[in-house]
């Protein structure tokens, strides 16, 4: 099952790829030029690999918050709040507790942070778990609460009053290191890969993550057999949060150093992007999210160096997402005499 959806993915990524560059050759550009700039831009020199990484770490944790609530069939549209909140909090917590150990005030912001992206998704988790709220709509009315609210937080109770609406600067003893140098990738990345492995083994391997899945497949079955589907449904809302809450601290301890006000162009909403293309699989969401974030480094290049619009990226993301959605490779295989033939098969058995 697996190896179909992986299969899928790759065909999907190169048809959009291919497809890209037919319509560059109709727009009078040459697409392997603009490819090799791509992925020039997106890999060779530390600059570049590093500016892949920095923007692979919040995709991946976004998009893993949204699948990890789909797993209890709850649509998190909020990410992009808790991003803004673990952001605000993390800042408050590297300004706050100066003087601690390094190693105990990184782990005390990253704590408040998660907690902060948790509670505040556990407010729609139980709006929807135990008075059937529709989800869709409290997430996205709590993304403007969140985001005005750290605004203003950044403008006026909290400012550096600088001409930059933001936060004083956070302790050295709260900054993540930076490796590769003078891109701004960070230990961030390791930190975000951890916690997908915990994630992956904790709903895969575990008790609990069947009782996660077993709720988002049939709550109704799962109240029969014992499971405290409301519970549940909130526990996996604030875990989606608390990652959000953690991709929002990584942008500040690693990459800014403060609360930057409105600092996320939509990261959340690309995280998503990346967790329904690769429909809440948990084994794909890294790819996607790899994916994305080289096409949105590798842009800039492209267009810098080819006259390639950037907005043609854009335009072959949209056009990936639809390709998904359609499952081309499956239809292409079914298509075929021989495929045909094993489904019947398949049937008859």
């Amino acid at each position: 099952m697996f190896k179909d959806s992986l299969k899928n993915t790759l065909f999907t990524i190169v048809l959009s790829l291919g497809l890209g560059a037919l319509v560059m050759v109709c727009m009078g550009y040459n697409p392997i030029q603009a490819y090799y700039e791509l992925f020039k831009g997106a890999f060779v020199g530390k600059l570049s690999l590093g500016g892949t990484l920095e923007r692979f770490v919040p995709l991946l944790l976004t998009s893993l918050a949204f699948a990890v609530s789909s797993k209890v069939a709850v649509f998190n549209v909020g990410v992009e709040g808790e991003l803004y909140l673990g952001a605000i909090a993390a800042a408050w917590a590297g300004v706050a507790f100066k003087g601690l150990p390094m190693l105990l005030h990184i782990s005390l912001c990253f704590a408040v942070a998660i907690v902060s992206g948790a509670l505040w998704a556990a407010i729609a988790g139980a709006l929807k778990a135990y008075w059937n709220v529709n989800e869709v709509c409290t997430t996205i009315l709590l993304n403007y609460v969140a985001i005005f609210f750290t605004s203003y937080v950044a403008n006026y109770i909290f400012s550096a009053k600088t001409g930059i609406p933001s936060t004083p600067p956070i302790a050295a003893t709260a900054m993540l290191y930076q490796f590769m140098r003078p891109s701004r990738a960070n230990i961030g990345l390791f930190i975000a890969l951890a916690f997908y492995l915990l994630v992956w083994w904790t709903i895969e391997r575990t008790t609990l993550g069947y009782k996660i899945r077993s709720v988002g497949t049939n709550a109704g079955y799962s109240r029969v057999v014992g499971i405290n589907a409301p519970l549940i449904m909130v526990l996996g809302m604030a875990v989606s949060g608390g990652l959000g809450g953690l991709a929002g601290s990584i942008e500040v301890m690693g990459i800014y150093g403060y609360f930057l006000d409105s600092f996320s162009s939509g990261i959340a909403f690309d995280g998503l992007l990346a967790a329904l293309i690769a429909k809440n699989d948990l084994r794909l969401v890294p790819i996607l999210a790899f994916f994305l974030a080289i096409l949105k480094t590798g842009a800039l290049g492209m267009e810098r160096f080819t006259g390639v619009p950037k907005a043609l990226l854009d335009a072959i993301i949209a056009l990936f997402i639809l390709l998904a959605s359609l499952e081309v490779l499956h239809m292409l295989r079914t298509k075929r005499p021989g495929a045909r033939a094993a489904q019947k098969e398949e049937v008859r058995e």
